[in-house]
Order: structure tokens, then C-alpha cells, then sequence
């Protein structure tokens, strides 16, 4: 077998330079971004699962089910509009409320976005439309290690979320005629435990302890006296907007 030919071209100086292909790394493939989804699927399940029965349970058929489950993929959200729909609330107050409950993804993407500046709009939506809270933790954990997230592992990562939750709505749907309480099963605990993992994950691989909890600590409070003295979901925003400030001064005047 003939071997085959090294390009080689002189440099200034007599030293030579090899053309070799470059070969993307493993940690960045589409497959990768599988992989490292699959920790979060018992999280996606058992809570896809509870939103099947609850939306079941509210008097939805199977294809509206999987249809909100498609185009809001939300689980808060969708608990909430199962609930509403129930009550007879009307249309624009479910998506008023849906619009308070979700504006955490403005943080959420806006977070990501310097890793995805050098790619068209189009592009930056297909990855942010997908963006749930659980891929946003894996994604913040790989960039604390990495500091730097590919196109090709994000959609890995959000396609593999995305079709694990629509099936687990289904399944709850299908099955849920059987489970009149999620809560029994304890399903309502899974997806705050899957959070707890990521966020101690992320505290230990980026060693800064100090700075870490003070943020923590920092955002539950706020959390805390915001939902009480307004709503929850404002109570997230102002947390994370706070936060993050915090967080950001720390940094600079250390």
C-alpha cells in the first residue's frame, strides 16, 4: 500500500510545518451532546410524565397533549395552563401568565448567547427555541470546564431533551388514567433534585466556593421576599437579575 503524502511547507528560519487535517473534537459532536443529556432524562421523565396526567386530567385529548407539549414545551408552564384550562380561564389569561411564567428564558439565552455570536439569526433561534432550564444547566457546566459550547453538541443536547419530554407527556397521558397523584411517587421532587445535582456539579468543577454560595444565598432570599411580596415568577427573575449582579461586582473587585 502506498503511504500517503505529508504536505510540508519551510518557515522562516528552516523549521518545517505538517498539513494534517483537523479533526473536531469528541467533546463537541452532536452524539456528545446526546450523551450528556442523558443524565437529566429521569428528571424530564418523571415531570413530562406528572404533566401528562395533570393535562389529562384538565379534559385534554391526547393530540392537544402532545401538540402543547410540541409548541410550548414548558413544564411549568404547561402545568399552569392545565390548571387554568380546568378552571375556565380564558385564552388571554393563560398566555399572559405563560409569558410572566417564561420570561426567565430571556435570562436563560441571553446567558449562552456570547458562545453563539458568530452564528446567523436563524441559527441562534433554532438553538435558543429549544432552550429549557435543564439543558441550560448541562450547557453552563460544560462552559465553566470547556469555556466554549459547539453548535453541532447544543443541538445534541436539545433535540434529545426535546423528544424525551414529548414522549413523556404522552406516556402520561396514555397512563395517567391509572395515576390519580404523581406526588404519591414522589414525581413532583425529581425535577428540583435533577437541579440540585447540576448546580453542586457546576459549584465543585469551578473550585470557587466563596463567591458561589454568596451568590446562592443571594438568590434564595431575594426568591424568597420577591414571591411573597409580588409572585413567584417574578420572584425567579428578580433572583437571577440580582444574582448575577452580585456575582458579576464580585468579580471585578476581588
Amino acid at each position: 500500500m502506498k503511504p500517503e503524502s505529508i504536505h510540508q511547507e519551510p518557515l522562516s528560519g528552516g523549521s518545517l510545518v505538517t498539513d494534517s487535517p483537523s479533526v473536531p473534537e469528541s467533546s463537541d459532536t452532536f452524539w456528545q451532546g446526546v450523551k450528556d443529556c442523558l443524565p437529566t432524562l429521569l428528571g424530564y421523565l418523571s415531570i413530562g410524565f406528572a404533566a401528562g396526567v395533570v393535562e389529562k386530567t384538565a379534559g385534554l385529548t391526547l393530540a392537544e397533549i402532545a401538540m402543547i407539549s410540541i409548541i410550548l414545551y414548558a413544564g411549568s408552564a404547561q402545568f399552569i395552563a392545565a390548571g387554568m384550562i380546568a378552571a375556565g380561564s380564558s385564552a388571554s389569561g393563560i398566555v399572559i401568565t405563560i409569558l410572566l411564567v417564561n420570561l426567565r428564558h430571556l435570562l436563560l439565552s441571553a446567558a449562552l448567547s456570547p458562545y453563539f455570536r458568530h452564528l446567523t439569526p436563524l441559527r441562534n433561534l433554532l438553538i435558543g427555541s429549544l432552550l429549557t432550564d435543564e439543558t441550560f444547566g448541562v450547557a453552563i457546566q460544560k462552559s465553566a470546564a470547556r469555556k466554549q459550547i459547539s453548535e453541532r453538541w447544543m443541538h445534541g443536547l436539545n433535540i434529545t431533551a426535546y423528544l424525551n419530554w414529548f414522549l413523556a407527556n404522552i406516556a402520561g397521558a396514555i397512563l395517567g388514567q391509572w395515576i390519580s397523584s404523581p406526588e404519591k411517587w414522589g414525581l413532583d421532587f425529581a425535577l428540583p433534585a435533577m437541579f440540585i445535582g447540576l448546580l453542586v456539579l457546576t459549584i465543585m468543577g469551578r473550585r470557587k466556593y466563596r463567591l458561589d454560595i454568596t451568590v446562592g444565598l443571594a438568590a434564595v432570599v431575594v426568591a424568597v421576599l420577591v414571591s411573597v411580596l409580588w409572585s413567584p415568577s417574578m420572584g425567579v427573575i428578580a433572583a437571577a437579575l440580582v444574582a448575577s449582579t452580585i456575582g458579576v461586582v464580585m468579580e471585578q473587585w476581588k
